[in-house]
């Protein structure tokens, strides 16, 4: 017995010794700041975001035909407002809405840059716009922010690039490296008419970025539970998109005598099965790198988890959602309540994780449901993006911007669930991000695509700085 003891309690020691070990090995990864020089606010900037709101640039579906009046009268304000990137810049337009400038370098040398956002927009509840402070694509200007649609999502980013740059003009600024802007006009229905023909675009023209940067990643305040200090998240990668008809077929008959393999019952079977069977959470890349950079920062003893991934990594990969997501999103079925229905269709959303596919999900929703439930894929698709990496000069000049501009936050390398365009770049870029300082919490993270979309003066203030001294600091 003893002896037992011994061994237990020199294993006990042992696994100590190497947790503390490791988690004093996880030191800080976040690099120093530089001093920067202020960039002079522009005095109407609050003025053309509000401006910039009132086009409806709205998508609707896919089958929907864009709104020629309102994306035309959008880019007319554009030359009216930025009168030098009209001039100084050349504009080619893809798909008659899609917006691609390209601002030439002085160095040929240097491979060019991609900035990107986007300027649709998704629509608004009609029974919710009472809950808006103010109407949704008025562009309300308050003490203290912007109202409308479209300054969180994404308007926001694309004024801010145009604005730092107008400034940068009138400075006399000559980038080393060629910058293009590529502003898509149906992200929020997958970007297939818009950032994915522009990418075509450039690869046709035998172009190839060190670095394309798109919306995707935020400035997170109070969003990860007993950590106090703002989160720059910096994407590395996105999960990919997959939607799934769920269809049961039966020959239905009349309520008054069910069967016992009712449609809709089967239905809902199938999907609380697969709720109750979701996909693995995986330490996966880009998710390590979230261990080391946040760790770094947390408290000793939460350090200890993060450190540890080979023992604590269960409870750390469901706080990050690691995992591929399942989420049954509509259900059609029935034509009144004494019949029961021959056809009963469920819609399964699923964002998925790098390494999985849309084809291994597939096999998956098969798999649980089993064979009296028929599996479609549903409208547009994706798989996960590649994992950009973090070793490259340009991760090593946005991280610098970033903890330049924001001292205070903790750069993050990471993973976005939702999607971007950004995901076409990758055949014309060496590495593809996704960040622009978009302050988020708790309260507001609601406002993207949803209720009393807003932005502060002071946030945009800073994006339109950040804006600015990014591309003064790749060049």
């Amino acid at each position: 017995m003893k002896k037992f003891l011994f061994v237990l309690l020199s294993l006990i020691i042992v696994l100590a010794a190497v947790l503390t070990f490791n988690t004093l090995s996880l030191t800080s990864k976040q690099v120093a700041p530089d001093p920067l020089q202020k960039m002079e606010f522009p005095a109407n900037a609050y003025q053309h975001l509000s401006k910039a709101v009132q086009f409806e640039t709205i998508s609707y579906s896919e089958d929907a035909i864009p709104d020629s009046t309102a994306f035309n009268g959008f880019h007319q304000f554009l030359q009216e407002t930025y009168p030098l990137i009209h001039e100084k810049l050349t504009l080619e337009k893809i798909s008659d809405y899609s917006l691609l400038f390209k601002w030439e370098g002085s160095d040929t040398s240097k491979k060019p840059i991609i900035l990107m956002s986007h300027q649709d927009v998704v629509p608004v509840d009609q029974p919710t716009l009472s809950d808006w402070e103010a109407p949704p694509f008025a562009g309300k200007i308050t003490d203290t922010h912007i109202i409308g649609r479209g300054t969180l999502d994404d308007k926001s980013s694309l004024m801010a690039l145009m604005e730092s740059i107008e400034t940068l003009l009138k400075e006399s600024f000559t980038p080393s490296q060629t910058i293009y802007l590529a502003f898509g006009h149906d992200e929020e229905l997958g970007g297939s008419n818009g950032a994915q023909k522009i990418a075509a675009y450039l690869k046709e023209k035998g172009i190839h970025a060190a670095m394309t940067l798109d919306e995707g990643g935020l400035l997170a305040e109070n969003m990860v539970p007993g950590f106090d200090k703002t989160i720059a998240m910096l994407n590395l990668a996105e999960k990919g998109y997959a939607s799934f008809n769920l269809i049961v077929e039966t020959k239905g008959g009349h309520s008054s005598s069910p069967p016992k393999d009712n449609t809709l019952g089967m239905l809902a079977q199938a999907i609380v099965d697969l709720e109750n069977n979701q996909l693995p959470y995986k330490l996966v890349k880009p998710i390590d790198y979230q261990f080391e950079y946040m760790g770094a920062e947390m408290p000793f003893f939460k350090k200890m988890a993060f450190a540890n991934p080979w023992l604590f990594k269960g409870p750390v990969l469901k706080a990050l959602n690691a995992h591929t997501t399942t989420a049954p999103t509509i259900v059609e079925g029935g034509v009144k309540d004494n019949v029961i229905p021959t056809v009963g269709k469920a819609t399964i959303n699923f964002r998925i994780l790098p390494g999985e596919t849309i084809a291994s999900v597939k096999e998956h929703i098969e798999k649980t449901v089993g064979d009296k439930v028929k599996v479609e894929l549903a409208g547009f698709a994706v798989d996960p993006s590649p994992v950009s990496g973090i070793d490259s000069e340009a991760f090593k000049t946005l991280e610098k911007t970033i903890r330049s501009v924001f001292p205070d936050v903790v750069v993050v390398p990471g993973l976005i669930g939702g999607g971007t365009d950004a995901r076409y770049f990758y055949g014309v870029s060496d590495d593809v991000y996704r960040f622009y300082p978009i302050r988020i919490s708790p309260e507001s993270f609601s406002r993207f695509h949803g209720i009393d979309e807003k932005i502060s003066k002071e946030n945009y203030r800073e994006m339109v700085e950040f804006s600015y001294q990014m591309i003064k600091k790749f060049n």
